[in-house]
């Protein structure tokens, strides 16, 4: 099966990147990567949220891990517990983050579990950094947060491949490619993050510098997944590496982000 029209709907409304090549996924792999972006998305928004304090998103976070944790089949997900604690704050939350529950029953029922138990660690993870505010002093606490929020994700979905397709993938790959687009979207948010008071950038580090390294890890990703056979699945983790890597030309020119025609074209050139 393929991901339903909803999900498709809020996918293409919540990334633009992400949504092209999900949808040219084949059913069962679309599915799969479908939820897991969905669950990842969801949970980080409520990281990201300008309304809601640092201790108010760790308590969401973690009980969202925990009701995660307590699941064991997709026919018997308990809905109704992300019901309860979502009600107080319908009103705020997007979305991504109120369907949290859908998203995470769409899988197909022999990967779900392996999204449950990487969006319960993920939503652990974001309720550290939400209570300490993402203080990042050295090259260490980067890639700690990195890893966090976006290596974990990488890890994910190579293990997704790999139930898929039975391939397997050199897992440091998986690490550096949602590195290398989390460094992306640290750089394009930049000024928004320094007006809440949140500096991702090691101390001493400037523009150019986490540009490089943001490059560095966009660049080795991109060569691993190139050796990749030419299928589906590879195709889907190039294009998000390719348009990141147009991102960061595009910021060195001075602009905020790619044209769609532009994202298009690129699609097209993979």
């Amino acid at each position: 099966m393929f991901l339903s029209s909803e999900a498709k709907k809020v996918l293409k409304a919540t990334s633009r990147t992400f949504y092209i090549p999900i949808n040219r996924l084949p059913a069962g792999l679309q599915e799969a990567i479908g939820s897991a972006y969905l669950c990842m998305r969801a949970i980080d928004e409520i990281e990201d949220h300008p309304d809601l304090s640092g201790p108010e998103k760790a308590e969401l976070l973690n009980h969202i891990s925990r009701v995660l944790q307590s699941q064991t089949f997709v026919e018997a997900f308990s809905v109704e517990a992300f019901d309860g604690l979502f009600r107080p704050y319908m009103h705020i939350l997007p979305e991504v983050t109120r369907g949290l529950a859908k998203w995470a029953v769409h899988a197909p029922a022999a990967i779900a579990p392996r999204i449950w138990d990487a969006t319960a660690a993920m939503a652990n993870r974001m309720a550290f950094w939400s209570l300490n505010n993402w203080q990042i002093a050295t090259v260490a606490d980067l890639d700690h947060y990195t890893f966090s929020v976006a290596g974990a994700v990488g890890l994910l979905i190579c293990d997704v491949g790999g139930w898929f397709d039975g391939s397997q993938m050199h897992r440091s790959f998986a690490i550096q490619f949602g590195r290398g687009l989390q460094l992306v979207n640290i750089l394009r948010n930049r000024s928004e993050d320094l007006r809440r008071g949140v500096d991702f950038f090691p101390h001493g580090w400037t523009v150019e510098r986490m540009q490089a390294y943001a490059r560095q890890n966009l660049e080795d990703a991109e060569a691993y997944a190139r050796e990749l056979p030419n299928n589906s699945f590879s195709y889907f983790l190039r294009i998000p590496m390719v348009l990141a890597l147009a991102t960061l030309d595009a910021l060195t020119r001075g602009e905020q982000k790619l044209s769609r025609a532009t994202v298009l074209q690129l699609v097209r050139s993979v």
